[in-house]
């Protein structure tokens, strides 16, 4: 059987961090794919000679002025299959290929602001209104004998185990419980398993994540 390896970094400026933080991850892990989200770059601003130098031959990037954007890098040939409309405000945070056969989803799922009230907070509303699209995208598909991988950005922490103390983020954004019933309803929706999970199951904690908010 022929291994694939995924790699997932929200990186927050690629022409940035593409050098002096990309390159030695790569470097250490060699990951055969590598999804980024938040490149702040426009497509053809995309440092592909940066990554061309990593080993990576193949591109597709979405990118948009001054924020967002999601782009993937491969070893290996990208089908380009189409981006889907699933963001309502149309920003670029969401891609989709084919690579090895599998059919790859990269997002970049809004953060949602600090208020967890859609009536009071816009981008709260925004993130929910995102998820609700993306569960309705999987729900129209047959996908019992696809192979798909999604991944990304999903600033959400679903599970007791995920977070550094359950009780007191209930009311934070990124792991009340109506974001955790809508993560779940995607997952349900395209009968997707938590891969990290399945190697590395509760009540261990992974901590892949830290809030913006707080200080380093």
């Amino acid at each position: 059987m022929t291994t694939l390896s995924i790699a997932s970094w929200n990186v927050n400026s690629v022409r940035l961090r593409a050098v002096p933080l990309i390159a030695p991850f790569v470097a250490a892990c060699q990951p055969d794919v590598l999804c980024l989200q938040e490149i702040k770059c426009q497509s053809h601003e995309f440092p592909e000679k940066a990554f061309r130098e990593m080993g990576y031959e193949h591109f597709h990037v979405r990118g948009q002025k001054g924020m967002h954007g999601v782009a993937i890098a491969s070893k290996y040939p990208l089908q380009d299959l189409g981006d889907e409309a699933i963001c309502p405000r149309e920003e670029a945070r969401h891609q989709r290929v084919g690579v090895q056969g599998i059919e790859l989803h990269n997002f970049y799922i809004p953060a949602g602001g600090d208020e967890p009230d859609i009536e009071i907070n816009p981008r709260f509303a925004h993130k929910m209104d995102f998820l609700a699209c993306t569960r309705d995208y999987f729900a129209a598909r047959d996908t019992r004998n696809e192979k798909i991988v999604i991944l990304g950005d999903f600033n959400i922490a679903p599970r007791e185990h995920d977070v550094w103390s359950h009780k007191q983020l209930l009311k934070v954004v990124s792991h009340t419980p109506g974001e955790v019933e809508a993560l779940n309803a995607i997952l349900a929706a395209g009968d997707f398993i938590d891969v990290a999970r399945e190697v590395i199951p509760g009540p261990e904690k992974i901590c892949a994540w830290w809030s913006y908010r707080a200080k380093d």
